[in-house]
């Protein structure tokens, strides 16, 4: 595994807690992840509501690299129709400088109708507004000049300063689940990375998509993708389960409020099929049946159970990158630091050494 990390998701689901309380708890996280030995930290961007309220990743970065020294520092992501592109990549540019090369950019399109109105841009134009400013922006990071003629972001030349340090080549991600998705991320050369919401081997003909067409327009295998999956460990298997389902399953439901994901309003949306039908199912199999099925797909338990679940998981996908959401549904952050801490004594050194190879499609 090539980057062991952790994804901070702000969300304010303990109502005893005020943001200010919040905000600090997650910052300390990501402190101490530097300290236990963890690769990376990320962070959400997300707008409006108590799911997650994270309005600008890269701020928030630029403050972990003054609290950091060595943890590279991703946005899991950064909504490109929500920003300017220009702005995205002056941004990027800076945290990369301040924090000495430690910046890891991932992008992505969102699906919030409840974050899009505000911003007052429909669904529908989602997809083309992505496909517009990402290759301006990966652009830009490459040679420091941005540019664009497209109809949603005409942009005359523009030089950026700071001017980039070093390439963005391997330290590009993108998010990726929906066909579309998948091709543009293949396209730009980008780290798929994914929120695992269904067992990896369910997820398998998505993954394999982007390597096809990854290794098809590269000529190169595929990096590993990057997987993002919830994580509670115990010493005790049956604390794990209980806390983890109790904690996993109110994010879960705080998860389909926020995006409405068994509505119906993703039907004929453009580049929202996959979302139609995964509403469709969890109106079929209901809400409760859904969260546990989404609950079993993460991490938890002991270290040796854990451990096993990664081997499994390496297994059936071979080299991977690993990103643990480890403070969600409102746990308390002295559980949320415990767990990190148990993770990073008895399974971080082990993990590392579960590699698989590289995973080539071409026949």
């Amino acid at each position: 595994m090539l980057n062991i990390g952790i994804n901070l998701g702000f969300a304010r689901l303990d109502p005893a807690l005020t943001d200010e309380e919040m905000y600090h708890g997650e910052l300390d996280v990501a402190v101490e992840a530097e300290r236990l030995g963890y690769d990376s930290v990320w962070v959400v961007e997300h707008h409006f509501s108590d799911y997650s309220l994270c309005p600008d990743n890269l701020v928030l970065l630029a403050h972990l690299a003054g609290r950091t020294s060595r943890i590279k520092l991703g946005t899991a992501a950064v909504i490109l129709p929500w920003n300017d592109p220009l702005r995205v990549a002056e941004k990027a540019l800076m945290v990369d400088t301040i924090s000495r090369g430690r910046l890891l950019l991932g992008i992505g399109r969102g699906l919030s109708r409840t974050e899009y109105e505000p911003f007052r841009i429909p669904l529908g134009e989602t997809r083309d507004r992505f496909d517009e400013a990402a290759p301006m922006i990966f652009e830009a990071l490459e040679t420091g000049v941005l540019s664009g003629d497209g109809p949603y972001y005409p942009q005359p030349r523009a030089e950026l300063r700071p001017r980039p340090r070093a390439s963005f080549l391997d330290r590009r991600y993108c998010v990726a689940g929906s066909p579309d998705s998948v091709i543009m991320a293949a396209k730009l050369h980008a780290r798929m990375m994914s929120f695992i919401v269904r067992p990896v081997p369910d997820l398998m003909p998505t993954f394999t998509r982007y390597r096809e067409l990854y290794e098809a327009e590269h000529g190169e295998i595929a990096p590993p993708i990057s997987l993002n999956v919830n994580l509670y460990c115990h010493e005790d298997d049956e604390v794990a389960r209980e806390r983890h389902f109790a904690y996993v399953n109110r994010f879960f439901l705080s998860n389909v409020e926020h995006y409405e994901m068994a509505g119906e309003h993703f039907a004929g949306i453009k580049g929202h099929e996959r979302y139609a039908a995964n509403a469709a199912h969890f109106r079929e199999i209901g809400l409760e049946k859904a969260a546990d099925d989404y609950a079993a797909t993460a991490l938890w338990g002991s270290p040796e159970r854990i451990l096993g679940q990664i081997e499994a998981i390496r297994d059936v996908l071979g080299d991977f990158e690993l990103t643990l959401a480890p403070a969600f549904g409102g746990m308390p952050y002295e559980q949320a630091r415990a767990s990190l801490a148990l993770f990073a004594r008895e399974v971080l050194p082990r993990a590392r050494g579960l590699r698989g190879k590289p995973v080539s499609v071409a026949a």
